[in-house]
């Protein structure tokens, strides 16, 4: 199993254990089959949901409160909505790591629609594999960039159903929905 270091040791906005998001944290590793350390920041004063990766070797993860907060009980933490954020910010570093994503932009320099679309790409393997999920909510989030036509829909569902497509392909596939 993975060490975590989680940022801050002990909370004071928010009810959260600093032990118990590390084991959430270890566990959603293990299961991508990812077993290098991980340092996980959290900034507890926000309560909205961003997250981003800070270093891919080693791994380091930055998230706002929100993003591992359960959204049925405000300042509560929350296990599936943080394998739901950790998982997709793994995979995306498994992706960068794998080779087919050599040609993508850094993170920094990707615009909303390339971040839905690997998004879905990356929610829907979590979905399968267990982790994640929340298939309704990335779709909203991917019409919402990509319109709300049938030829969206298939986009996203083409992301969704695949496993490991290259940046290429996610990138062919989110152009060819904006531009019909």
């Amino acid at each position: 199993m993975p060490e975590v270091s989680v940022t801050p040791e002990s909370f004071e906005m928010v009810f959260y254990d600093s032990a118990v998001i590390g084991e959430v944290v270890a566990e959603v590793a293990e299961r991508l089959g990812i077993d290098e350390a991980i340092s996980l920041e959290i900034d507890e004063q926000s309560p909205l949901g961003r997250s981003k990766i800070t270093s891919y070797d080693p791994i380091e993860l930055w998230v706002d409160g929100g993003a591992l907060e359960n959204t049925q009980r405000p300042r509560q933490f929350g296990k599936a909505r943080s394998r739901d954020t950790i998982g997709r910010l793994l995979i995306r570093i498994m992706d960068r790591r794998s080779g087919r994503f050599d040609d993508a932009p850094a993170d920094e320099d990707l615009d909303l629609n390339q971040f839905a679309a690997w998004d879905a790409h990356c929610v829907g393997r979590l979905e399968r594999l267990g982790i994640g999920g929340q298939q309704k909510r990335r779709q909203y989030q991917f019409r919402n960039r990509h319109g709300f036509t049938d030829v969206a829909d298939a986009a996203f569902t083409q992301l969704w159903d695949s496993s490991e497509l290259s940046w290429t392909e996610i990138e062919r596939i989110s152009e060819e929905c904006r531009t019909s």
